[in-house]
């Protein structure tokens, strides 16, 4: 592997190695308060249709993508106005899966005058090809008339990314050097109704699949781009091949966030355990599946059920996190398997031993199991920069949603930016899952986005049924203490 600037990253890799402890669960139903001192919670906005990716707008608005009902949509935050910038009918969506529209970036020029409105949008597609993965992804480029209020001229700048009904990841966002950056997930390969497709997160496209378009071994990736969908010229070169990849070896990354010095922070899901808060650096490999958080032969071990003696059956999966598999099942201890540009994680959520009981009888109700599961299921990223009007010591701090916890963690980072310092601070509680995180300029303001449906944590740490807020955007004002 070679690629530029490689002897600047030495630094950071040596650091993120001296993080090497666990991060330990709390006990299910641990109390979070739902309100921190001086904050005070406000629903801005109701039904909407699973919002998926959320950003402040120069407009003042908050523009977002609507899952399920396939659209673009601008609220405004003072009275919660809903107002649908563009509903996309050729994009598929399927009943409780995870295609539909997705990811969501806005031009930094948008509304300057630069003749630069545009509107970039990640979403699902009928390829038209049939088989079991007949949907493909593509990144797509409108232009926002602010007179009319919608956006108009579409244009596919990637088509044919990897598409399937589990871990699609789906972030978009915008980077400081004026590059495209995409998260895609590892389809959900080797587990649940993906169980006997073989995972293809350490798979890399060959320099024949890059010149025929072939997207196949993108799944399990952060994706780099121009802004017409290119190969930058300054991409990493991995394996003597130069692609849209910029990292590889991730699960589902559903959280990217640039910081004000340019640092590439990202989210990871994990398996029954460890999900991860990563630093992302070009051209390096973060494990998955062969590695779930820190390489540490704890609670995880990769069992390859594509490669089942005598064939892969649908019944086989259950130990998703390899202990206890069935024999036919090859398995893989994580020191078993190196690569030298394998980056560990930041800080895990969580780590366990080989001795965790799985099974909590405090989610044994419908063998909700996977509830009670030291995971936390993190759903996106902000960066909280503080300020005079914001809280006081939560400067340069990592914001993280939950699913499963119905709570957000914060992250404080060290004076450089760059390492988590302590335990991850769980804050506003509810029996909701936050999808989506974005705060105000001045720092005063939170706002959150929540799924429809699907299911929660109840205060006593098992499967809650009924959602307090689902599809809605809630604000959480700080007011300063007098």
């Amino acid at each position: 592997m070679r690629f530029g600037a490689a002897s600047a990253l030495a630094v950071p890799l040596m650091l993120i190695g001296a993080l090497a402890k666990a991060d330990l669960p709390p006990a299910p139903g641990t109390p979070v308060p739902a309100l921190p001192p001086h904050f005070e919670k406000a629903v801005v906005a109701t039904g909407l249709a699973n919002p998926h990716n959320m950003m402040l707008g120069p407009d003042g608005h908050i523009w977002l993508t609507e899952q399920i009902a396939k659209r673009i949509t601008r609220v405004d935050p003072r009275n919660g106005k809903i107002t649908v910038a563009v509903e996309i009918a050729d994009a598929v969506y399927s009943p409780d899966q995870q295609d539909g529209v997705l990811g969501l970036a806005l031009h930094p020029d948008l509304l300057k005058g630069k003749g630069r409105d545009y509107v970039y949008v990640s979403l699902t597609y009928a390829s038209g090809q049939g088989g079991e993965f007949p949907n493909r992804t593509a990144i797509r480029r409108y232009t926002y008339n602010a007179k009319t209020q919608k956006l108009v001229s579409p244009v596919d700048i990637l088509k044919g990314l990897p598409s399937a009904h589990d871990h699609q990841s789906a972030r978009l966002l915008f980077g400081p050097d004026q590059k495209l950056y995409y998260s895609i997930g590892d389809q959900g390969r080797n587990q649940l109704s993906y169980l006997c497709q073989p995972n293809q997160a350490q798979l890399l496209p060959t320099e024949a699949e890059v010149k025929a378009g072939n997207r196949e071994h993108y799944m399990g990736k952060i994706l780099r781009m121009n802004l017409d969908g290119s190969i930058p010229a300054d991409n990493p070169t991995i394996h003597g091949v130069k692609s849209h990849v910029y990292a590889w070896g991730i699960r589902n990354t559903q959280g990217m966030v640039f910081s004000p010095t340019g640092k590439l922070f990202a989210t990871d899901q994990g398996p029954n355990t460890d999900d991860e808060l990563n630093l992302i650096l070009p051209g390096r490999n973060y494990g998955w599946p062969n590695v779930a958080g820190r390489k540490d032969d704890a609670g995880y071990a990769y069992a390859n059920y594509s490669a089942a003696k005598g064939g892969c059956k649908g019944d086989m999966d259950n130990a998703q996190n390899g202990l206890k598999p069935p024999e036919a099942v090859p398995v893989t201890r994580e020191s078993q398997w190196s690569d030298p540009d394998f980056v560990e994680p930041l800080k895990t959520f969580f780590s366990v031993d080989n001795n965790f009981n799985f099974n909590n009888p405090v989610c044994a109700d419908k063998n909700l199991y996977y509830i009670c599961w030291p995971t936390i299921a993190p759903s996106s990223i902000a960066y909280y920069r503080g300020g005079k009007q914001g809280v006081p010591g939560w400067e340069h701090s990592l914001l993280i949603t939950s699913l499963k916890r119905g709570v957000l963690y914060r992250v404080q980072l060290d004076p450089t930016g760059t390492l988590p310092l302590g335990n991850a601070e769980p804050l506003f509680r509810s029996a909701n899952r936050y999808r989506e995180v974005v705060v105000s300029p001045d720092g005063r303001t939170i706002y959150v986005a929540t799924d429809t449906s699907h299911l929660g944590t109840t205060d006593t740490g098992n499967a809650a049924f009924k959602l307090d807020n689902p599809g809605s955007i809630i604000a959480f004002k700080y007011s300063r203490a007098k």
